[in-house]
């Protein structure tokens, strides 16, 4: 009797509450919350399919060697409609399309940070949504070529909140151009409340700089690394009229870590895998909305997905490609 009351003060795993679940889960990666969790007993698989473990999503990585963008696509609109709305934080490299950052603002009106490196998404379809996005605080949109300074502009007049914006270009992309300062300028007359901005490599001139850091008087860090066009050579001078900013470069003194440049599509882990979804049934209008009763015992939403894993490019580099020497 004592040891059956001593067990009765104990619950099961499986009767914790969603929310409990949720905090336990995002401990784990996405290959076991998609493909283990499901499995284990009924609660675990419900706490799953709902909000409690999509408030905040990084699926970073796993994007970097997905090659193919349907299998992306389809990712980010199952785990954004299991968000149902909640969804907070989410990183993802390398959007292919403008539909897909179309869908992620009309259905992620809390989301206070995005993360979208090397995505190929356009000004007019930034201009088009951004407004529902107002709640951002953080956006990095480092290497993205479509962009430029129109949606830096309207993502200034709609974003009141922003805080930290990485705006880094890729080396090789800004070779024999000449100095624009529209990306700049834009930054400088309507994000006022920016404390931590990134602009490494863009061409750029000391004036736009230097209007930056006049017009955004909350900024802590600015870096302007491998900024070639940026002559900021009195230190004392930026000590005594901007003493709470630290500025990096335009010289480069350090280096990315190795790889931080490359193409994930080309070079990448040949240990590593990813995991990708896809409909069997070919069926275009993305659909999550089934019961999971139904996919426990077996009646359609397990037979409708098919797992696939993919080995990662068998393709070594030859060290990394980290910061390029000063010119």
């Amino acid at each position: 009797m004592e040891v059956a009351s001593e067990a009765s003060d104990f619950r099961q795993w499986d009767e914790l509450i969603p929310d409990a679940l949720g905090l336990i889960f995002k401990n784990l990666s996405l290959k076991e919350l998609l493909t283990v969790i499901p499995m284990v007993c009924k609660s675990w698989g419900k706490a799953v399919m709902g909000p409690y473990c999509w408030q905040e999503v990084d699926i970073e990585e796993w994007s970097d060697i997905c090659p193919e963008p349907q299998h992306l696509d389809r990712m980010i609109q199952m785990l954004i409609s299991r968000s149902c709305g909640s969804l907070r934080k989410l990183c993802v490299s390398g959007l292919k399309n403008d539909m897909m950052f179309s869908f992620i603002a009309e259905h992620s009106n809390s989301l206070q940070t995005l993360s979208l490196p090397r995505s190929e998404i356009s000004d007019s379809i930034v201009e088009q949504t951004i407004g529902s996005l107002s709640h951002i605080t953080f956006l990095d949109l480092s290497c993205c070529g479509k962009i430029g300074f129109r949606a830096l502009e309207v993502i200034g007049k709609n974003c009141k909140l922003l805080v930290k914006l990485f705006r880094n270009m890729h080396p090789l992309d800004i070779v024999g151009m000449p100095i624009v300062d529209d990306e700049a300028n834009a930054i400088a007359a309507t994000m006022p409340r920016l404390k931590h901005l990134e602009m490494a490599y863009h061409v750029i001139s000391t004036e736009s700089a230097l209007q930056i850091l006049k017009s955004c008087t909350e900024l802590e860090l600015l870096d302007l690394r491998g900024c070639w066009g940026v002559k900021l050579d009195d230190e004392k001078y930026l000590e005594k009229k901007f003493p709470k900013v630290k500025v990096l470069g335009p010289l480069v003194q350090d280096r990315y870590e190795e790889n931080e440049w490359d193409d994930n599509s080309f070079y990448s882990d040949a240990s590593s895998e990813y995991l990708a979804w896809e409909f069997v049934d070919d069926d275009d209008d993305f659909d999550d909305d089934g019961s999971y009763e139904d996919m426990w015992d077996g009646d359609g939403r397990l037979e409708q997905l098919e797992l696939r894993f993919y080995q990662g490019n068998e393709h070594e580099t030859e060290g990394g490609f980290g910061w390029p020497p000063s010119p």
